[in-house]
């Protein structure tokens, strides 16, 4: 096969588990009922003026299956910390006693579980769309190739191989949403 195409097709599989992870990482952002750290990634905190992740200015700890520990390094980030998590909108309800915050994760109702679910369907089409988008581009640039003289069936052949990882890469994705979707409706 030729060295373009095979770059091509390198490029695709690289980018196409960039978009797995990505959509990895979002659905661990969906919490299924039970405390996890990862529930308050992407929280940033006003730290002395410039926002910071809080992971970066405390420590976050479960202390059992339905709460979080949160033990800032300094004793003044404890109410810019509680502010930003209530600003966040993850329906958690910080509890300061000023030295640490705790926070009690409610049990899921059913409704709250089948947002949920639907929150992680919205992210496993996303992240279809994203798989679908470098498909498009890889053919099209397997396409500019052919007008450059490589031979129509090394092209095909490639665009072939290409829709062959988009497929399996839209089944990864689909795994990801059944095991998501079990473990949001377990109660």
């Amino acid at each position: 096969m030729n060295e373009e195409i095979q770059f091509i097709l390198d490029d695709t599989k690289d980018q196409m588990e960039k978009g797995l992870q990505h959509l990895e990482a979002e659905l661990v952002k969906v919490r299924a009922g039970k405390a996890s750290p990862t529930m308050l990634e992407g929280i940033m905190v006003d730290y002395y003026g410039s926002k910071t992740p809080l992971n970066q200015i405390a420590n976050i700890n479960t202390a059992d299956a339905r709460t979080l520990i949160i033990q800032p390094w300094e004793k003044s980030t404890l109410t810019p910390i509680e502010k930003a998590i209530m600003a966040a909108n993850l329906g958690l309800n910080p509890q300061n006693d000023g030295v640490i915050i705790r926070i009690l994760v409610p049990a899921l109702t059913e409704e709250r579980r089948k947002d949920l679910v639907k929150k992680a369907k919205v992210e496993v089409e996303n992240a279809k769309v994203s798989i679908r988008t470098i498909r498009k581009e890889s053919n099209e640039e397997l396409k500019k190739l052919q007008k450059n003289g490589i031979p129509e069936d090394e092209v095909k052949e490639g665009e072939a191989k290409v829709q062959l990882l988009t497929d399996a890469n839209v089944v990864k994705c689909d795994k990801h949403l059944e095991i998501k979707e079990k473990e949001i409706m377990t109660v």
